[in-house]
């Protein structure tokens, strides 16, 4: 069956984040991932993770100034050196907590924007990452994010995803699919997957359209995780949802997880 990673910059917000690992933990889950980590001390957030017997699936490259509406800054000319920077910081961190792999995040090109302009800067620090990420035998990953969350956002198909990383050609270089985005963006969700299967290095789910948990909505999960088994995916399974309401009581579709999906009792 899957492995989950619960997402704790949106699940558990009931608590404050250094006691959503202790929670995560407490409802079953083995992994988290979350968004960012620098607001805490590389050791902190090792201690969290150790003490509740967790490991780290993914976290994000400092994205910019997030509070201000910038969404990673890969793609913006003039940020070479932040980024360069944010890089440096994000492998301490990956260190630190023994995280496998980190998340690019592109930015948001502005209306009018020369987009050839941006695609080769991005080209430019997305290998430069990865490089980076690589000396430290770590994966760096590419997420597209559909306009409707995000408008302007850089990356928006898995196909524009997977040309990039071709092109830039590095082993630990893959693609993040996240069959919320994906399902707005493209659908077609199972070819989707299996077409690209080889290039792609995280998976995160939601339910369409609302981003709630993942038992309701246009898509099936438990075909789904099925999927995943089927094809070998061996990663985790992030769930970057937003409850409907507190996040314990929406963990249904979790406790019948370990029931084989092929069971008609499921």
């Amino acid at each position: 069956m899957p492995k989950f990673a619960a997402n704790l910059s949106m699940m558990f917000n009931e608590v404050p984040f250094p006691e959503r690992f202790a929670a995560a933990a407490k409802a079953g889950f083995k992994a988290v991932e979350f968004l960012f980590p620098y607001d805490y001390a590389p050791a902190e957030v090792a201690g969290w993770l150790k003490e509740n017997g967790l490991v780290n699936a993914l976290f994000n490259l400092p994205p910019g100034d997030f509070a201000a509406g910038e969404r990673g800054i890969a793609s913006l000319p003039g940020r070479e050196q932040e980024f360069r920077d944010g890089v440096a910081k994000a492998v301490e961190y990956a260190l630190a907590l023994g995280t496998p792999k980190v998340h690019c995040m592109a930015g948001l090109v502005p209306a009018g924007g020369d987009h050839a302009q941006h695609r080769a800067l991005y080209i430019e620090n997305v290998r430069y990452a990865a490089q980076e990420m690589a000396k430290h035998g770590r994966m760096l990953v590419i997420e597209p994010i559909n306009h409707r969350d995000m408008p302007g956002y850089f990356l928006n198909t898995q196909a524009e995803g997977h040309a990039v990383c071709k092109e830039i050609g590095l082993p630990n270089l893959k693609v993040q699919m996240d069959f919320y985005h994906c399902q707005i963006v493209e659908g077609d969700l199972t070819m989707t997957f299996k077409n690209n299967f080889a290039g792609i290095g995280h998976v995160q789910i939601a339910s369409v359209p609302t981003r709630n948990e993942p038992d309701e909505g246009e898509i099936n999960y438990r075909h789904i995780f099925k999927l995943l088994d089927e094809m070998g995916y061996d990663g985790f399974v992030g769930c970057e949802y937003r409850p409907r309401g507190r996040t314990e009581d929406g963990l249904g579709w979790f406790r019948e997880i370990p029931c084989p999906l092929s069971s008609k009792e499921c």
